[in-house]
């Protein structure tokens, strides 16, 4: 049974769930906790890194976007995240060039497709947004088309964004979180070589329950006998950018265990 569904996106990046939301719906799913961790963003109305928020422990989160030497790019969880400057700042960057790229994405959609988009570059704007956006326009296009034929990354509307270099990444995080962490890993081009950032960078922990693994051909033998070998927490969650929550998670003894690393309250 689920009890911590520990990814989770909200209005702060390219998730649907405002905070009040995120954790009416976790209570609503019988969800002792729940963490935000938008993208590249500190979600401004946590105060702390652990609070509780009507009976729902909510762990102040976030999903930081990094790239290795050879140019891979991974996803890593920090989770309890404290006021730490260096890492506000970094993100500070991050989201003046999220708004720049949104705005280059929308230009070249619009003149592509030839219609106008509802959404404008904000902090926070994600590829999603602009999906959303362009499935709701007259384009013939849906959310799927839209990443598909368009902003995807081989898409003709496609801009890359800046992301943190990996050993910056995960200095910025290692400062400032309770538990850092690799998402989702075999997501990536070269799962091997994202799993060998866990012993590589000392990392704390490895996501090993998402609910799309088994479509990038996950191996939670090998996640779990990494774990076992360096002493890594397993996290997991439902990633969720919908208004669906412990669709992917922790069982109470998994969410006990790195609760145990964890900030009060």
């Amino acid at each position: 049974m689920v009890v911590a569904d520990l990814h989770a996106h909200t209005t702060v990046s390219d998730g649907t769930f405002t905070l009040d939301t995120l954790v009416s719906t976790a209570r609503e799913a019988d969800l002792d906790a729940v963490a935000v961790t938008d993208h590249d963003r500190i979600h401004p109305d946590l105060d702390a890194p652990v609070v509780d928020r009507d009976g729902v422990t909510v762990v102040r989160g976030i999903e930081l976007r990094v790239e290795l030497p050879d140019g891979e790019r991974v996803d890593l969880l920090g989770y309890g995240v404290d006021d730490d400057p260096d890492l506000r700042a970094e993100c500070d960057r991050l989201q003046r060039d999220r708004r720049e790229r949104g705005r280059r994405i929308i230009e070249r959609v619009e003149e592509h497709l030839g219609v106008d988009l509802d959404v404008e570059p904000r902090a926070g704007l994600g590829r999603p947004h602009i999906a959303r956006a362009i499935d709701e326009s007259d384009a013939a296009y849906d959310y799927e088309d839209a990443f598909a034929h368009l902003i995807g990354d081989d898409g003709p509307c496609f801009v890359p964004r800046a992301v943190t270099p990996g050993e910056r990444g995960v200095d910025l995080l290692g400062d400032a979180c309770a538990v850092v962490g690799l998402a989702h890993p075999f997501r990536y081009d070269d799962p091997p070589a994202a799993l060998d950032l866990l012993v590589e960078y000392d990392l704390d922990a490895v996501e090993r329950f998402y609910p799309y693994a088994a479509a990038v051909d996950d191996d939670p033998d090998v996640v779990e006998s990494l774990a076992r070998e360096h002493d890594l927490l397993l996290t997991g969650g439902s990633d969720a950018h919908g208004k669906e929550l412990a669709v992917d998670g922790l069982d109470a003894r998994r969410w006990a265990a790195v609760r145990e690393r964890l900030p009060g309250p």
